[in-house]
């Protein structure tokens, strides 16, 4: 066997976890040793690279082989689990206890947060890992971006319900989440007409609005995006007409979390994570409160974040993921790192990995989104890709 055959592929999930990850896994697993090489799974995301103690530390250490990967992919969540941790953001009070003082002092420090960019490279090194799939959102994969830049190898699968990688028109779980919502809408339609409510949404969207517009799409119902600040008193208006056009006497609308109306500023709460975000106060909630106050009309929130995370994936994201997985290990078996696989322009394709300066990838309101009637747009689709939006 070759040197270049013998070299250990690393694999980690970092972020919140979506229906598909275990099936990147299993697949990169089964190509991986199918061509000589050995995989080791880092448990808990960047944190397994910031706090593991070495090659037998089970706590973040997993041995992957054809055997213990075989049915994973027909669960939902991450076999290897994962975190928020972000390397680059290492607070002083969770430095792992046996990173002793001498290692410190050799790291950048900005008086709270050591970067650990140099000690995850020493940890991989130590690992005998040579190349690492990195599988996550923006976050998860801004930190691979900087190993790569250090000159580490690393090849990244994107996944996230928001859909908002650059360089991607497809993350894994999107399609699982807007089944879900999908699902979840329509089935509490008889209970909101039943009692002829105003039903609210909430939904994934901290930056961008891919998942509440797609939902809305297929449910034909409004729908509220953090790209473009509603009109509140338009917002309440059309909620009104559709309950009285409507013969059972309701309406709905889907809410970005990150939605708001103009002039006023989305709320915040709790700490930032170490990636600088904070929760968002729910828009929902907010908007119930409003529709009461200006109309008198009841109101039914459901919000559909984390219900949506659950579960197996559907067979779109379970067919992505597979075929991502594949196509990382061509990057990899072809020497081609500091790469992101995706989706571009209908086709699988890859890109560079996102640097944090590009930010999420965000609608484009002027082609995808109606902004006078809240809804998506259902025109000039000739020559667009089958199911997304070009990147």
């Amino acid at each position: 066997m070759t040197a270049k055959a013998e070299q250990t592929i690393g694999i980690l999930t970092g972020g919140g976890d979506v229906p598909g990850l275990n099936a990147v896994i299993k697949s990169a697993v089964y190509r991986a040793t199918e061509a000589g090489r050995r995989v080791i799974g880092i448990r808990k995301g960047w944190k397994g690279l910031t706090d593991v103690t070495g090659p037998q530390d089970a706590n973040y250490v997993l041995e992957l082989t054809r055997a213990n990967t075989r049915t994973i992919d027909r669960t939902g969540g991450t076999i290897l689990h994962t975190s928020r941790t972000n390397p680059r953001r290492m607070a002083e009070g969770k430095v792992p206890k046996h990173i002793s003082a001498e290692r410190l002092k050799g790291l950048p420090f900005d008086g709270k947060n050591y970067d650990f960019t140099k000690i995850v490279i020493e940890n991989l090194e130590q690992l005998g890992i040579s190349c690492l799939i990195a599988i996550g959102g923006d976050d998860t994969l801004s930190f691979a971006a900087a190993l790569s830049a250090a000159g580490f190898p690393v090849v990244g699968v994107p996944k996230t319900m928001d859909n908002d990688v650059q360089g991607t028109e497809y993350c894994i779980g999107f399609s699982t989440a807007i089944t879900r919502a999908k699902d979840a809408i329509n089935r509490q339609r008889t209970t909101i007409g039943s009692h002829e409510r105003i039903g609210i949404f909430r939904i994934f969207g901290r930056d961008a609005g891919f998942t509440a517009l797609y939902t809305a799409y297929v449910t034909s119902v409004r729908c509220l995006i953090p790209e473009h600040p509603f009109n509140l008193e338009r917002a309440v208006q059309l909620l009104m007409e559709d309950k009285r056009n409507n013969a059972s006497h309701y309406s709905l609308v889907i809410a970005s979390e990150g939605a708001t109306w103009e002039q006023a500023k989305v709320a915040e709460m709790g700490e930032a994570d170490a990636y600088g975000h904070r929760k968002k106060v729910d828009v929902g909630a907010s908007l119930a409160e409003e529709i009461k106050k200006r109309t008198g009309e009841e109101t039914i929130t459901s919000d559909l974040t984390y219900d949506l995370r659950g579960g197996e994936p559907d067979t779109m994201d379970h067919l992505v993921a597979t075929t991502f997985a594949n196509i990382a290990l061509d990057l990899i078996l072809d020497g081609a790192t500091g790469r992101m696989v995706g989706v571009q322009n209908g086709c699988y394709a890859h890109a560079p990995l996102p640097a944090t300066s590009l930010g999420p990838r965000r609608v484009d309101v002027a082609k995808m989104y109606n902004t006078e009637r809240y809804r998506p747009n259902y025109g000039g689709k000739l020559g667009a890709p089958l199911l997304f939006n070009r990147v």
